[in-house]
């Protein structure tokens, strides 16, 4: 009977940390209780930082009125039957660390802090004394990229031609988290227009997570995926194995060195 009621207890224990386990691996818990229909999320826009790179594009019904606003730059095209050929591109620019960028004809132009449906009005506004028709201007940031490190299946760096990801997605460009990764200790790692560095906690277990301020990522922002107890525990004994297996290969050696010496 005494064995009976151990085994019975021993079981109960096992399923409760069999649950316990389980409640922390699937994304968004208790969304079924989360009232979306209450929130009004407005469409996320990225805005323009120190160093992002643009294209600015000018089109009007008259080609040739455009042509000052739309530089070109020379770049190598593919090489076949040993010669090259050069094939235009739109010229880039950089953002500075104050926010500006230098635009043809219209000179220095204040974009950090802006979305680029803001860029392009402001742009639209300043052509009006150059162009006598409304322009049609898009602006479009070349090297809107984010990182996923950690406990992820390939981590990397992803270039986000749409400029809009969550962090869900960013996971799964990474091929989702690992079964060592913790999905309530994920670090976003966030620089913003003053340069000030920002490590932010987020817990995707919880539903509510879809409606932080944090769920759509910036341009250049890091996503660690922190590992658990059990692969620290792992690396620990992997690296203690390896330096065992070493001393103890160079004991055998010198203990056989000697042996030869001295028989």
């Amino acid at each position: 009977m005494r064995r009976l009621k151990f085994t019975l207890f021993a079981l109960a224990s096992l399923l409760l940390c069999s649950c316990s386990a389980y409640k922390k691996v699937p994304y968004l818990q208790g969304s079924e209780y989360l009232n979306m229909a209450n929130v009004q999320t407005p469409l996320y826009d990225a805005h323009i930082m120190p160093k992002d790179l643009l294209t600015i594009t000018v089109n009007t019904s008259d080609p040739d009125a455009a042509i000052p606003f739309n530089l070109t730059v020379a770049t190598q095209g593919n090489m076949a039957l040993n010669y090259t050929t050069t094939q235009p591109a739109l010229q880039q620019y950089l953002v500075d660390n104050e926010g500006n960028i230098n635009f043809p004809v219209l000179g220095e132009l204040h974009v950090g802090g802006l979305t680029k449906k803001a860029t392009e009005q402001m742009i639209v506004e300043k052509l009006k004394p150059y162009i006598t028709e409304t322009p049609i201007v898009t602006v479009r940031m070349v090297n809107y990229k984010i990182s996923v490190i950690g406990e992820v299946a390939r981590s990397g760096t992803f270039t986000i031609s749409n400029e809009k990801v969550n962090i869900l997605e960013a996971l799964a460009m990474a091929g989702d988290m690992t079964v060592y990764g913790l999905r309530d200790d994920v670090k976003l790692i966030r620089e913003n227009a003053n340069g000030k560095q920002e490590i932010i906690p987020l817990d995707l277990n919880k539903a509510e997570t879809i409606l932080s301020p944090y769920y759509y990522l910036q341009q250049n922002d890091i996503i660690y995926v922190t590992p658990n107890k059990a692969k620290a525990r792992n690396s620990d004994i992997g690296t203690s194995t390896s330096l065992w297996f070493s001393a103890t290969s160079i004991l055998v050696s010198i203990a056989s060195l000697l042996f030869n010496i001295l028989k």
